[in-house]
């Protein structure tokens, strides 16, 4: 129960209130703000402080018991992703649709607060995921080993691993590897790549290829580090060739869902010049590439050389690609020895990580003056300072669509079309 001055790891009773940007609902204690995981608006609950500094602006909850439930509320889906467990699954108690609704508000309210725009995106899901129940979706899991060689996860804010029995979140072609049977080197870290065809799956431990049959590190100079992803967008087969350890999207029908809605995006732009930037293996570039055609030039940026490489492979045989290395905001403005790719585009795709594009790339877009932007977020927060940065330059004509590609936790993608 509260004592009269709370501090970290005492319980006090909340009443809970709205959700926001970061998988917690809102709530107050005494005047100060606390953010509570592993609840619901409108519950009432029990919540253990998990960081109650004296002189902190808020504090930080985790709900351990439920006094009033909301209707909302189900049996978790991963109860190994529960208070003081796992980090990755902290809406698993939530239903399905109100899981949805819940990223809903928090896409709404980032781009009232941060852009200004009064929009009430909806978040849609992705093809199988209510048959799943949301789960097995991820093609791709990073594991941590404790101190007894078990796999599992870190605790959320923490470096602490919980030791797992299974990953419900991960395809049945990940789950058949059956990781969390073994043992592993105390302190390693695991990475498991499965393409979501199910086809020759792989594993690296601490980077490097691991042989699941002998289980010890394949040391071939040949040993395979990279997977063939096969993407189908607007009835064409696209094969790519990625870096295991490099970037994909995880959701199994995320690569076809997001191609296929940039594609719709950007047009009819046969015969243009669109770039695509933060372009990665090229996931966009192949298929905006066949919609340029040979008459239009498709240009990639990215910044990893790793990428880079997979993407000159994936585009080898569309000449109208260009493909450049080196930080988007550089290679834009031609600074630090790069030549700028392009001095007008129609049309300009961007993907970038979940921090956002930022100023200097949203400056070295809106001098390209397109026509259309299309962006493509995994943050709402840095989706919606970069979309006002671009309203300030004439992109004001906006439209967000929410994807649903990380059931269970709090996260979302997102798809902006802004229009001059």
């Amino acid at each position: 129960m509260a004592t009269d001055t709370p501090r970290t790891g005492t319980t006090v009773d909340l009443e809970i209130g709205p959700v926001a940007h970061g998988g917690h609902c809102v709530a107050r204690h005494e005047g100060r703000v606390v953010f509570v995981r592993h609840t619901l608006p409108g519950e009432r609950v029990r919540a253990r402080l998990t960081d109650a500094a004296p002189d902190a602006r808020f504090w930080r909850a985790d709900a351990v018991e439920v006094l009033d439930a909301s209707a909302d509320r189900v049996p978790s889906a991963w109860p190994a992703a529960g208070p003081g467990g796992a980090g990755g699954g902290e809406l698993a108690h939530v239903a399905l649709p109100a899981q949805r609704a819940w990223k809903e508000a928090v896409l709404a309210e980032q781009l009232r607060r941060l852009a200004r725009l009064d929009l009430t995106p909806t978040v849609e899901a992705a093809p199988g995921d209510d048959a799943r129940g949301g789960l097995a979706w991820r093609t791709r899991i990073d594991l941590h080993v404790d101190a007894e060689g078990r796999a599992g996860m870190r605790a959320h804010r923490s470096h602490d691993v919980v030791a797992l029995d299974d990953m419900p979140l991960a395809t049945e072609h990940v789950a058949a590897l059956r990781l969390f049977e073994r043992r592993w080197p105390a302190g390693s870290r695991i990475e498991a790549v499965a393409p979501a065809d199910g086809s020759s799956p792989i594993v690296l431990l601490d980077g490097a290829p691991f042989d699941l049959h002998a289980h010890r590190p394949d040391r071939r100079p040949n040993a395979r580090a990279a997977v063939r992803e096969r993407v189908s967008v607007a009835g064409v087969e696209h094969v790519y060739r990625v870096a295991a350890a490099g970037f994909w999207q995880v959701h199994r029908e995320a690569p076809a869902l997001l191609a296929s809605r940039v594609l719709e995006a950007v047009g009819d732009v046969a015969g243009a010049t669109v770039l695509d930037l933060y372009s990665g293996a090229g996931l966009f570039s192949s298929p905006l590439a066949d919609a340029v055609g040979t008459d239009g030039r498709l240009v990639a940026v990215e910044g990893d050389e790793r990428a880079v490489r997979d993407a000159r492979r994936n585009a080898h045989d569309r000449p109208q690609v260009e493909l450049h290395a080196g930080d988007v905001a550089d290679v834009l403005t031609g600074r630090r020895g790069a030549v700028a790719p392009a001095a007008a585009a129609d049309v300009v795709v961007l993907d970038p990580p979940r921090t956002g594009a930022g100023r200097r790339v949203v400056e070295a877009v809106a001098a390209l003056r397109p026509a259309r932007v299309v962006y493509v977020a995994c943050d709402p927060a840095a989706l919606a300072r970069d979309i006002a940065l671009l309203a300030e330059r004439g992109w004001s004509d906006v439209t967000v669509t929410g994807l649903d590609l990380f059931p269970m936790t709090h996260h979302v993608e997102a798809v902006a079309v802004l229009t001059r």
